[in-house]
């Protein structure tokens, strides 16, 4: 969980019991347990999994009622944990990746979490198969007309408030909120009402990571139970619902899930970011009729006054134009301003350096400058240039690759905005060794074999708006 989100909260004394003491199975014992649940998986009919703040500790983001948790630590008057990095560069965990892999494969029905963190939707997890029980802090949703803004930067409020932003259809406009719940909202009714319902169709539902402390969240695995299903549960510390389990696993959750995923003989996909960048063109005649004045912008997809929190600075060189001067710039709005000769045409160079989090340094892209207004406005595939992007980042294992996926033409002022797809970070799960011996399930029997890795990634589906 965010720190941030923690300290926008409203106080209260009581959030439920916090430091509690953490258990690990004997190795064979965790070993039989994720046999168990790797048959469990594969002979589920209905899955769902339900998940708290523990299948994140392993991205950076610190944890509420574990031993070094936000509240444990406050209630001990101890120093908050750190995150290891910014909040919204965190990347999808092992157990994320494992989870789209089963969803991809057929087998995940619905996923249900309590985690504000955005990563279930950033790993590839179906918008529509997914309930965020306490809202999503990257998401801002239209009351009108119920539109839903999936952001790169952290939304600045909690408690359902309005924000700075607006409903970007036409036809609507209604100022936007956010999405978190504070200590005193409501569950959202959309979603309680799909988790309700996966609950009752379940005949499996997974529980990894949380303390099912917070009701009336905590409730909705046991629904599953008057139909004949099964709860299981991963986590470290006890909870309540363990004495309705039929199987409790404590170990690390990565470690459960990545050995369940490899023994039903299925590989945990890549993850692969990308962000997209507005470079925006304005061109005007001088009054004198001899010079274009011109300003470029770098600008978020989400609007010109949204942040855009991956960039650190922007670099602009002009190729074999020595008499144009170079500059840097170091704060949002990323703007310049310049004057040039008319008939002059030139090319500028963007050295975009990105900032903490991100897996590469920078990149670059080559802007052509035609004091002309330009025509050429046919739009690309958007999806096979990105699938392209994911592809060539996964076979050369390195970010920074960018392409064009949109363009617009404004009459007046005469203007052109090219939006950029950039790949930011590209993450390969895997065991320490490549030569792990692990157990496979085929045919319901179990054999031994040695592990291999699969590249590939596939796009998935969000209902969600840039």
């Amino acid at each position: 969980m965010s720190l941030g989100y923690a300290e926008k909260l409203s106080y209260i004394e009581d959030v439920g019991d916090v430091g509690m003491r953490e258990f690990f199975d004997p190795p064979h014992v965790l070993q039989e347990k994720i046999e168990r649940l790797a048959m469990t998986i594969k002979e589920s009919k209905h899955l769902v999994v339900f998940t708290g703040a523990g299948i994140s500790t392993s991205c950076g983001i610190p944890d509420f009622r574990g031993p070094k948790g936000i509240w444990t630590m406050q209630r001990e008057g101890k120093p908050l944990p750190q995150a290891s990095l910014p909040f919204h560069r965190a990347v999808p965990s092992m157990t994320h990746m494992a989870l789209v892999e089963l969803e991809r494969a057929g087998i995940l029905k619905f996923v249900i979490s309590q985690n504000v963190d955005g990563l279930h939707l950033r790993s590839g997890i179906p918008r529509e198969k997914l309930a965020e029980l306490h809202g999503n802090s990257f998401m801002e949703t239209c009351p009108s007309c119920g539109a839903e803004y999936f952001r790169d930067f952290e939304v600045e409020s909690i408690g359902l408030k309005e924000t700075s932003r607006h409903c970007s259809d036409a036809n609507c406009g209604a100022k936007l909120r956010d999405t978190v719940l504070d200590w005193e909202d409501a569950l959202p009714s959309k979603e309680m009402s799909y988790a309700e319902k996966h609950c009752r169709m379940a005949d499996v539902v997974l529980c990894l990571g949380t303390s099912l402390q917070i009701t009336p969240a905590c409730n909705l695995p046991l629904k599953c139970l008057r139909g004949g299903g099964k709860i299981v549960i991963v986590n470290l510390q006890k909870t309540p619902k363990d004495k309705n389990a039929s199987l409790v696993i404590r170990g690390l959750v990565d470690k459960v899930i990545a050995g369940a995923v490899n023994l039903l003989n299925m590989q945990i996909p890549p993850f692969v970011r990308i962000d997209f960048i507005q470079i925006i063109l304005t061109k005007a005649l001088s009054a004198d009729e001899k010079y274009i004045n011109w300003m470029l912008r770098l600008a978020s997809v989400h609007g010109q006054k949204a942040p855009l929190p991956f960039i650190k600075s922007v670099e602009i060189t002009f190729l074999d134009e020595e008499k144009y001067k170079a500059a840097v710039l170091h704060e949002q709005p990323f703007l310049l301003k310049r004057r040039t000769e008319r008939t002059k045409v030139f090319e500028m160079v963007l050295k975009i350096d990105f900032s903490d989090g991100c897996g590469c340094l920078c990149t670059q892209i080559n802007i052509p400058f035609d004091p002309n207004v330009s025509t050429d406005c046919s739009p690309p595939d958007k999806d096979a240039i990105l699938q392209k992007l994911r592809d060539t980042a996964i076979q050369g294992l390195c970010c920074g690759q960018n392409a064009t996926i949109g363009k617009k033409i404004k009459p007046a002022p005469n203007g052109e905005t090219t939006t950029f797809a950039v790949v930011t970070n590209i993450v390969i799960h895997s065991k320490a060794s490549k030569a792990f011996e692990i157990e496979a399930i085929s045919n319901g029997d179990i054999r031994r074999q040695k592990r291999s890795v699969r590249s590939g990634n596939r796009s998935s589906r969000k209902r969600s708006k840039t």
